[in-house]
């Protein structure tokens, strides 16, 4: 083979290798693209999944206070029926006892 030709040959081979090279890097590149993509979309799925779980938990917590608060209400309103009851139970009482240390006062001055 003739020195001009295998110059020729060796040439084309090192720029076949350098298209090779280049489609390569090319394909490497997009697929870079393509992960960092997928990536992206997968980190925007996993945060909203987190948001929502976080609304859910916060939705059940201030569902578990007003329960709680309420129970408190209800509880606090029973204790103040009940001393109102126990009062009322007692009125006599006090005016009895009243009415006694008013005599007793009344007496001690005669």
């Amino acid at each position: 083979m003739p020195r001009p030709e295998v110059l020729e040959r060796v040439k084309q081979a090192e720029a076949d290798a350098d298209e090779i090279v280049a489609e390569a890097e090319s394909d490497r590149d997009e697929r870079v693209q393509a992960a960092r993509e997928e990536a992206d979309e997968i980190l925007a799925e996993a945060e909203a999944e987190a948001d929502e779980l976080e609304e859910d938990r916060l939705a059940a917590a201030r569902e578990e206070i007003d329960a709680e608060r309420e129970r408190i209400v209800e509880e606090g309103e029973q204790e103040r029926q009940a001393l109102i009851d126990r009062a009322r139970d007692r009125t006599d009482e006090a005016v009895e006892h009243a009415v006694e240390k008013f005599e007793e006062a009344v007496h001690a001055q005669t």
